[in-house]
């Protein structure tokens, strides 16, 4: 027991990244899967793993060696205009995440306490808000790991019920692809939901923000720290359990709801769909696990989703930025959280319908994930910018597969879109 927590302890930014994947927008991308195709796309978290996995340590790899953000090592490096391109895009795709999972939590807290959504909505905005911009970082960081918890309770449910654990197994290890429009877009949904844009400048940054909790800067963007192997090793196997506790988390999910809603007709738009389907099918234990998984979940992805936009906007702009400085010394990446929390709750209020909302964020990072992935590797096998610490051969073929698999996921978006 005690190896066990001094092992969590150890995890940080790279943890805490791959457990904000499964937001409430991915528990809804990944019960559609298991409704709509059963076991048989089951797969495509085994196969989603070693990309992330890659992606992320490049990331997280970039801010540990040069002490920067990803958008201030592009500012530095590359032209404006792609920054600036970039980070918008970063912050409109944000923004509609951050407002359907506001709306997925408050809509999950209405099933539970049976109150009216609209208050619901409100206390979360504001719980987020509060969480990250008036706790020290040093508990915000243990509060954010703390919150991983809730995703065991996907776990849990997968137990509850009976599965054929003989065909979830052949499912996920012998893939059984369709050439259907359908099936094949939901593939892209799922590459898009796993390897999204926020969570490359949030992996960066935080390894930063550990760096001067650890008193290895003195602030975010300013020197280079001195790091050692030990360091490389350890950033390593945080983000290496990091991807392998989401995609596990995304593969209970998907088999959850295949052994249930699959198997009884059902059709689902929401997370929240899911978990009101699963209480006659599995019972009051099921439901509430899955609700309060969708809730727990909101509240560790939410900072995340508006933190990687303030990142991102306070490194372009070169404002000083960073969780671990108060309100008055970083008003200008404060006041960008702000705004995005507002702007997502605003699309609840207005009706905007938040799976249309979803769709359209999936096509923003499935533009912006190719060359933004294209940034990530050249920087991470660039000498001038990360020394002796480029890639190995094995992150950079898994680097190259993930930009190819991206960039023909995104194609695949864009023209179901065109021919629509």
């Amino acid at each position: 027991m005690k190896r066990i927590k001094n092992f969590f302890k150890k995890l940080g930014p790279g943890f805490i990244t791959g457990a904000s994947d499964d937001d409430p927008s991915g528990i809804a991308t990944y019960s559609q899967t298991g409704a709509l195709f059963g076991f048989s796309q089951a797969w495509t978290a085994l196969f989603t793993t070693p990309l992330m996995a890659s992606i992320q340590e490049m990331s997280g790899k970039i801010g540990l060696v040069t002490g920067k953000g990803l958008a201030g090592v592009i500012r530095t490096h590359y032209p404006k205009k792609v920054l600036y391109f970039s980070v918008l895009l970063l912050f409109i795709a944000n923004t509609i995440n951050i407002g359907a999972d506001l709306g997925a939590m408050a809509a999950s807290l209405e099933l539970i306490f049976n109150f009216p959504f609209i208050f619901w909505l409100f206390f979360v905005a504001l719980l987020s808000l509060f969480l990250e911009i008036l706790i020290p970082y040093k508990t915000y960081a243990k509060y954010l790991k703390f919150l991983t918890f809730a995703l065991f309770s996907y776990v849990a449910t997968a137990f509850i019920i009976n599965l054929d654990w003989k065909k979830v197994l052949l499912s996920t290890l012998i893939p059984s692809v369709q050439i259907t429009r359908e099936y094949l877009l939901n593939i892209v949904a799922i590459l898009g939901t796993t390897i999204s844009p926020y969570l490359f400048f949030w992996q960066a940054s935080e390894e930063v923000e550990e760096e001067v909790r650890g008193h290895k800067l003195y602030q975010m963007g300013k020197g280079i720290p001195k790091i050692s192997s030990q360091d490389i090793k350890r950033l390593s196997i945080d983000t290496t359990v990091g991807m392998l506790f989401s995609n596990l988390v995304m593969f209970f999910i998907i088999v959850t709801t295949a052994a249930t809603l699959y198997t009884h007709g059902v059709s689902i738009k929401t997370p929240q769909d899911a978990a009101l389907a699963l209480k006659p099918l599995a019972g009051n234990f099921a439901f509430l696990l899955f609700a309060l998984g969708i809730i727990g979940t909101g509240l560790l992805a939410v900072p995340i989703l508006a933190g990687s936009a303030s990142y991102a906007v306070s490194e372009a702009f070169g404002w000083r930025e960073g969780l671990y400085k108060k309100f008055n010394k970083a008003p200008g990446f404060y006041g960008v959280i702000i705004l995005a929390i507002i702007f997502g709750l605003l699309f609840n209020l207005f009706g905007v319908n938040p799976i249309s909302a979803l769709y359209y964020s999936a096509v923003v990072n499935g533009l912006i994930a190719p060359p933004l992935l294209l940034l990530i590797l050249l920087i991470s096998n660039n000498k001038k910018i990360m020394g002796e610490r480029i890639n190995n051969k094995l992150l950079n073929f898994f680097g190259i597969l993930t930009i190819a698999v991206m960039s023909i996921a995104g194609l695949v978006l864009v023209l179901s879109i065109w021919m629509k």
